[in-house]
């Protein structure tokens, strides 16, 4: 069946109506999830990663690790650190060796694509945080900073790009609730999943940049753009599949563009 050209005005997304309905997606989320973050799926080795009081260096460790390779494989080495170096303060972590770290990425299990590459990041975050914050990770977000400000000393780290400086400051504000002067500065985190669905609500062209997009999420929501990536990247995983998209079952369905053209 041919689809009905629509004018100029119809094709227009409804820009207010995705940005509720993308805000109270994200709400329902963060209600659902609490105030305890399921980094790797093992509540034992969650619960090392969650307690930001006593090792926050294991959070800067797996957000180090986090690129290239699942993200629950990413989180379980900083905690698979703390059982080699026989505890999870900051001086037993710091203890371990770059050939003891890249001996327990490496396996077996093999924990990463990249065991070499990682035990080096890893390695040099231990130095920074021991020679710029004295050992004491939560320094890097303590004092209720600007999320620019945190942002950056994420970016400081060896390895750490915006994708990564984002998504680590996003989950201390957003999951954590750590106090910060503003959220302006915290934006969405572009993967394939936030990018396809940014794209289908018509809020970026088809191959939008990653500037685009991370643009296109300020628009949305300027005061928090980084509140946008929770919604997108569940949507994305759940409904917004790259093939046969479940539309009718999508919260955005009724006012997203794709979704009206697939029922033409």
């Amino acid at each position: 069946m041919a689809r009905t050209r629509r004018s100029p005005r119809e094709s227009i997304p409804p820009v207010h109506e995705i940005r509720q309905r993308l805000k109270r997606l994200a709400r329902t989320l963060l209600r659902q999830r609490g105030d305890f973050v399921r980094f790797t799926g093992d509540e034992k080795a969650d619960l090392l990663l969650n307690d930001l009081k006593r090792a926050p260096h294991l959070f800067v460790i797996g957000s180090v690790a986090d690129y290239q390779v699942k993200a629950e494989k990413a989180w379980s080495i900083p905690v698979a650190l703390a059982r080699r170096a026989g505890g999870k303060s900051f001086r037993q972590v710091n203890a371990l060796s770059r050939r003891s770290i890249r001996a327990v990425i490496k396996g077996p299990p093999a924990m990463h694509r990249f065991p070499a590459a990682v035990a080096e990041r890893i390695r040099r975050t231990l130095d920074r945080i021991e020679s710029q914050y004295g050992g004491d990770a939560s320094k890097i977000w303590a004092g209720r900073p600007s999320s620019a400000l945190v942002v950056y000393r994420f970016l400081e780290f060896h390895g750490i790009g915006q994708k990564v400086a984002n998504m680590a400051t996003n989950i201390l504000a957003r999951s954590f609730a750590v106090p910060f002067a503003d959220h302006y500065s915290i934006d969405i985190s572009v993967d394939v999943h936030v990018r396809r669905v940014m794209t289908r609500l018509g809020l970026v062209p088809p191959k939008a940049t990653i500037e685009q997009v991370t643009f296109a999420a300020r628009a949305l929501n300027p005061v928090y753009p980084g509140l946008m990536d929770l919604p997108c990247f569940h949507i994305g995983r759940t409904w917004c599949r790259p093939r046969r998209p479940l539309c009718g079952d999508c919260p955005m369905n009724g006012c997203c563009p794709s979704a009206r053209d697939e029922g033409k």
